[in-house]
């Protein structure tokens, strides 16, 4: 009887699983295999919030698999080692998994067929698994991939996209093979208070319904920063609770200028991958290197802590990253502010963003955090690398009556309207009372944003 492995890793999911489903046409039983790798601790990524989504994934992946006649199997330790361990156990001939595209998951992925090689059982490496489309895919002429986004949309607006599968009806898994018992979310400490649920039926569900309800005004509202009009996905396409290929589908089957809007920002996290997948360096060292100068003289820690806690003085500023903090996400117009404060306006290392970004983010991922802070702080593939936020512009355009400041920075919550977003210019204001920190970098006048210190040189 002949058996296969499926390597599950950012695909955690049932619907639309190609790994999954070749498996299952090829052998009469199959393997569903999570290995807890303690090399991803070690290499920093094992953050409390993501560790409890995960969680949620592994355990709501286990329910939809025995719901099918199957259950997932866990393994704890090196995943080479572990999967060759099983395949001997299973007596397996296969073993089916999504490509990876960053450093790390492209040597494991070789590391993984020379030992299965070398013990008779072959590898088949899916694409189009964990994005929509496959990174290299798609190249200019001269080049290993797409500097900037725009020629990299038209090509991938264009490019054919395999189509959704279903589910399987049943799995047929070995019932002899041990599995460690799946982590309990509970069991996670540090986690956000207000971390979301994950899943694939959580995914499936909060896509269906924001489908439904919000994707027709996405294009009006995604920078609305308290009618919280988004769809939340991030967390579940960077897991894989939910596939990028489907969602594109059916965000295109829906139709509409704000799916269309929708459908170009997953191509964003398209556009990351491939970029990482051909400058994997990228992920620690600057894309476009030479913008060290704009880096701040001297000690800048106070003012990094400040950043941190939502102490700098700026509402918006403050009321994102205490979102950040409550809920391990952070809305992408929050994103874009709090990273251009960092790095335009304190002029401090976009890595140190990026390194407490991914401390907390449920979704951050190495292609889309890494490159969306080089983007924001110049040293990316941003083709105007000079542009800075203005904090109190974006707070009045983005949240114009104050409603998301004043959720997330209730020591303002008495003050009306706009007012909120530069509470420093209200005479008599009474400190004490507001328990409300002066801004860290002095404004200059009204709407006119921070005095930003001096570049280096």
């Amino acid at each position: 009887m002949s058996v296969s492995v499926v390597l599950f890793t950012a695909d955690l999911r049932v619907h639309d699983h190609p790994p999954l489903r070749a498996a299952l046409q090829g052998a009469h039983e199959v393997v569903p295999l999570f290995v807890r790798d303690p090399a991803v601790d070690r290499a920093g990524f094992a953050a409390p919030n993501r560790l409890a989504f995960l969680a949620d994934c592994l355990a709501d992946l286990d329910k939809a698999l025995r719901d099918r006649g199957g259950r997932l199997v866990l393994r704890v330790g090196d995943t080479v080692a572990e999967v060759c361990s099983l395949v001997g156990e299973a007596q397996a001939d296969e073993v089916h998994m999504a490509a990876g595209h960053s450093a790390f998951a492209r040597a494991r992925q070789a590391r993984l067929r020379r030992a299965l090689e070398a013990d008779g059982c072959r590898l088949y490496v899916h694409e189009a698994v964990v994005t929509a489309v496959p990174p290299g895919a798609l190249t200019p002429q001269g080049g290993d991939h797409f500097a900037v986004f725009t020629p990299y949309f038209r090509r991938w607006a264009e490019a054919p996209l395999r189509g959704p599968l279903p589910a399987p009806r049943a799995v047929r898994v070995p019932s002899h093979l041990r599995s460690e018992p799946l982590p309990s979310r509970s069991a996670v400490a540090g986690a956000s208070a207000g971390l979301a649920a994950g899943g694939e039926s959580q995914g499936r569900r909060r896509l269906g319904d924001w489908l439904a309800r919000r994707a027709d005004t996405y294009r009006e509202r995604h920078d609305d920063l308290a009618g919280d009009a988004t769809s939340r996905l991030s967390p579940y396409l960077h897991f894989g609770a939910v596939s990028a290929v489907e969602v594109v589908h059916r965000a295109r089957l829906r139709g509409g200028a704000g799916a269309e809007a929708f459908v170009r920002g997953l191509c964003w996290r398209d556009f990351f991958h491939q970029v990482l997948a051909a400058r994997p360096g990228s992920a620690t060292a600057d894309y476009r290197p030479g913008q060290a100068g704009r880096l701040r003289e001297g000690d800048a820690s106070a003012d990094l802590a400040a950043w941190r806690e939502g102490r700098t003085g700026y509402p918006v500023v403050d009321a994102a990253m205490r979102q950040l903090a409550h809920e391990g996400w952070m809305h992408n117009r929050g994103r874009l502010i709090t990273a251009s404060f960092l790095t335009g306006t304190l002029r401090v290392d976009w890595r140190e963003g990026a390194r407490h970004f991914l401390g907390l983010l449920v979704d951050g991922d190495v292609a889309n955090n890494q490159l969306n802070w080089q983007w924001v702080a110049g040293t990316g593939t941003d083709t105007r690398p000079h542009r800075v936020l203005n904090p109190v512009r974006q707070g009045r355009r983005h949240d114009p009556d104050g409603a998301y400041v004043r959720r997330w920075v209730p020591e303002l919550a008495g003050l009306g309207g706009a007012t909120v977003h530069e509470p420093w210019r209200l005479a008599g204001l009474d400190r004490a009372v507001f328990d409300y920190p002066d801004p860290i970098v002095r404004p200059t006048g009204t709407g006119a944003g921070p005095r930003r210190p001096r570049p280096v040189g």
